[in-house]
């Protein structure tokens, strides 16, 4: 029965998105208030581990979105800033175009599978994406070439690093579950992950249904000034303050993994490679060295960090009105509920493992969520099972990435960056993200005819 629930409750939220054009952030709220409307009448609605009433619902509904909020409305909206400053002052187009001369045209998709490879190596889908979404967007003007075209890769590699592999959190939570070697686990994870985002990231775009969609740039979120050779910075000093995020989070993640154990320089990199932290080390940066091209007072600088602002105040609402309808989900008990169906299982333990976690990302929606509750119930069998620990974490982490929709924040900031309808959405990010895992699996269990348990 919950997963009934779940299946209507999405399939309202699009007729209400698509047939009745209500606006994402309001149908969602709608529709997570109708899900724990359900749970009460059904006693099913947990409070703070406690069985809850009718009142508790708009509480969940706004933990939810405060939830959600607190780990993406400031990595966001200093993302916005930092990208809006680089456009801006035109070290994004000089970037793109230094891209475009040296790939060429036909090499446009490989520059931003590869920029994603590395940029996305340790840092969340949402804060990797935000950093590189600049470069794509003046690509595409520079280019002329179709917004998926040129974004859709980077999207694909990006979801593909941060479900399959440590540090991420959700591979790592695993890790621990499993007594396996993060080290271990990201070898083999690359060996997997790569080639496999690498081949959807170039198949999807050419696909005949993504094809014929022609999203355009969504207004406020890339300058529209075409720059002279002389009025854009240098290629060094535009790849410099681009790469400052991703120096700090990924020297930091390195760090963490090289040296673990307490120590006040350990601890120092950490606060700085916060992502947080490190994006407002970034504007600072950024607003210092291209500040002067921006104008001739700080009110200049201010504008064009206030219009990158101001562009992302609905994407922010509908990203946090997901994890309201994700925190209604899961009080409701679905989680529970595939735990306890999916526990009494005698399957090969990779394969039930990708299982629990593929049916928790359709439930629940968020993929680190889905993969460390997913753990907590193979775990046993693993150790049981005499499979690789590591295998079965890529195992677990890749079953994470599928079937993504309405109920996955990520969903949301995919659509609307890209400026899709929701079912266009849909169709390509449901659809990729599902056949990443596919292949995911296919690619462990050929590793575990060849890799001891």
């Amino acid at each position: 029965m919950p997963l009934v629930i779940v299946a209507l409750a999405v399939v309202l939220l699009v007729v209400l998105m698509t047939r009745l054009k209500l606006n994402g952030f309001v149908a969602l709220l709608l529709v997570s208030g109708l899900v724990g409307l359900w749970a009460v009448l059904t006693d099913r609605l947990t409070y703070e581990g406690e069985p809850a009433g009718l009142s508790a619902v708009p509480l969940l509904i706004e933990d939810g979105l405060g939830g959600q909020l607190s780990s993406t409305l400031i990595v966001i909206g200093l993302g916005a800033m930092i990208g809006r400053v680089l456009g801006d002052a035109g070290a994004a187009q000089r970037i793109a175009q230094s891209l475009s001369r040296a790939l060429g045209e036909k090499g446009v998709q490989w520059s931003m599978i590869a920029t994603s490879v590395i940029v996305g190596g340790t840092m969340f889908y949402e804060v990797a994406f935000i950093i590189i979404v600049p470069v794509a967007f003046t690509l595409v003007r520079t280019t002329g070439k179709r917004l998926l075209w040129i974004a859709l890769p980077m999207s694909i590699t990006l979801s593909t690093m941060h479900s399959f592999l440590p540090p991420h959190p959700g591979p790592t939570a695993v890790a621990g579950l499993y007594s396996a070697s993060i080290g271990t686990t990201l070898l083999l994870g690359l060996t997997i992950a790569v080639p496999a985002g690498a081949l959807i990231a170039m198949i999807w775009p050419r696909l005949p249904f993504v094809k014929k969609l022609d999203p355009q740039i969504p207004p406020g979120l890339a300058t529209d000034k075409e720059f002279t050779e002389e009025e854009m910075p240098s290629l060094g000093l535009s790849v410099l303050v681009a790469m400052v995020p991703v120096v700090l989070i990924a020297g930091a993640a390195v760090y963490a993994i090289l040296l673990p154990g307490e120590s006040r320089l350990g601890s120092a990199i950490g606060f700085i490679g916060q992502p947080t932290v490190a994006l407002l080390i970034s504007l600072v940066v950024a607003t210092w060295a291209l500040g002067p091209r921006l104008g001739h007072s700080m009110t200049d600088v201010a504008s064009s960090m206030g219009g990158g602002a101001k562009a992302m105040v609905m994407i922010i609402l509908v990203v946090g009105a997901g994890g309201s309808f994700k925190e209604v989900l899961t009080a409701a008990g679905v989680a529970d509920y595939i735990a306890d169906v999916c526990g009494s299982l005698s399957v090969n333990p990779l394969l039930l493992a990708w299982l629990i976690a593929v049916i928790l990302r359709i439930a629940i929606g968020s993929a680190t969520v889905a993969v460390s509750t997913a753990g907590g119930i193979a775990a046993p069998l693993v150790a049981a099972g005499g499979v690789s620990p590591e295998l079965a974490v890529l195992a677990t982490a890749c079953g994470s990435i599928a079937f993504s929709h309405v109920n996955d924040p990520g969903f949301w900031l995919f659509k609307e960056y890209f400026n899709l309808e929701v079912t266009d959405a849909l169709k390509i990010r449901t659809s990729y993200t599902t056949v990443l895992a596919i292949l995911g699996l296919g690619g462990v269990m050929l590793l575990s005819l060849v890799v001891p348990a």
